[in-house]
C-alpha cells in the first residue's frame, strides 16, 4: 500500500495555522472527551498519546468492510515529534449502509435493556438504525478489551467514541499495514509458529467461553513475516459470542476451525478441522 505518512510532518505547519483553524481532515484529540470506561485497559501502552494538546489527522481509508470502514489516524502533539502515534480508526456505518446481514445468528442471547431502543430497532426507524450501529461498535469494543486483557492477540483498543473505535495499527514494517493471513506465504517454521499462536488464541477464548464466530484467513493479520517470529493478530470481533448462551455458537466455532484448518492445510501444514475443534473445546470452561 502507499506510504500515507510520508508526505505529512507537523514541523512543516506553522503553529498559528492550526491553533484555531484545523484542516477538514483534522480535529482536536477526543481522548479527554470520552469517559474513562471508553478508554483502553490500563496500564496504557507508552505509545498511546493522551495529551489534550494533541491533534487527530485522518490519513485516509485503509479498508472498506461489510459493516465499517477503517482509516489511518495520526494523533500527535504539534512541534513534539516524540508524542505521536498512528492508529486504526474503525467507523461503523449506519445499518442501512451496511452489507452485513447475518446479525441474528450472532446476536442471539444478547439483550437490549432500553425498551424505547427495542421498539425503534423493531420499526427500523432512524433512531433504531443508529442504536444498532452503536451496539455493534460497543460489542466490538467490549470484545477487544476482554480478549486483550486475557492475552488473546488482538489490536490494543485505545478508545471508543460513539461508533468510532480507535485501536492499535498493526504494521508490518512500521509504516505499511500488516498483510492478511491469506496474502502470506510463510516458510514451514513460520507456518508452524503461526498455527501454534492461532491454537493458543482459540483455546484462550474457549476458556473464557467465547467464540469468534467469523474467523478466517481474511480477518487475521501477520506482522513481522520478514523475521523468524511472525506475529498473528486476530481482528474483526464484533460478533464475538458466548458459547453457552448462543445456540449458534458451536456451529460457528466448528466453521471457524474448518476455515482455518483448510488454509493451513493448503499452505503445507497438516491440520484437520474436526481435530482442531476438539483441541479447542477441550479448553472450554
Amino acid at each position: 500500500m502507499p506510504n500515507l505518512l510520508s508526505s505529512f510532518s507537523w514541523s512543516d505547519v506553522p503553529f498559528t495555522a492550526y491553533v484555531d483553524d484545523l484542516d477538514d481532515d483534522q480535529r482536536w484529540s477526543t481522548w479527554d472527551s470520552v469517559e474513562r470506561l471508553c478508554r483502553g485497559p490500563e496500564p496504557w501502552p507508552d505509545w498511546v498519546v493522551t495529551a489534550a494538546a494533541a491533534i487527530d489527522t485522518d490519513l485516509g481509508v485503509l479498508k472498506s468492510g461489510k459493516e465499517a470502514d477503517v482509516s489511518l489516524l495520526e494523533r500527535a502533539v504539534p512541534d513534539d515529534p516524540t508524542r505521536s502515534c498512528v492508529m486504526a480508526a474503525k467507523r461503523y456505518r449506519s445499518t442501512e449502509r451496511r452489507l452485513f446481514h447475518r446479525d441474528t445468528a450472532y446476536t442471539e442471547g444478547r439483550r437490549v435493556r432500553n425498551s424505547r431502543d427495542v421498539r425503534a430497532m423493531a420499526r427500523r426507524s432512524t433512531h433504531g438504525r443508529a442504536v444498532e450501529s452503536g451496539l455493534w461498535a460497543r460489542a466490538e469494543w467490549n470484545a477487544l478489551k476482554t480478549l486483550y486483557t486475557a492475552g488473546v492477540p488482538v489490536p490494543y483498543p485505545v478508545q471508543i467514541d460513539g461508533t468510532e473505535i480507535l485501536m492499535e495499527f498493526i504494521s508490518d514494517d512500521g509504516v505499511a499495514a500488516a498483510p492478511r493471513l491469506h496474502q502470506t506465504r510463510p516458510s514451514a517454521p513460520q507456518l508452524a509458529a503461526l498455527f501454534a499462536q492461532l491454537l493458543a488464541a482459540m483455546q484462550t477464548m474457549a476458556r473464557l467461553g467465547l467464540v469468534h464466530g467469523d474467523l478466517s484467513p481474511y480477518n487475521t493479520l501477520v506482522a513481522g513475516l520478514q523475521g523468524d517470529e511472525p506475529r498473528l493478530v486476530i481482528i474483526d470481533v464484533p460478533q464475538l459470542m458466548d458459547l453457552a448462551s448462543n445456540p449458534n455458537a458451536f456451529d460457528l466455532l466448528h466453521r471457524d476451525c474448518l476455515n482455518m484448518a483448510a488454509w493451513f492445510s493448503a499452505a503445507g501444514l497438516d491440520v484437520d478441522g474436526d481435530d482442531l475443534l476438539e483441541e479447542v473445546l477441550a479448553h472450554a470452561w
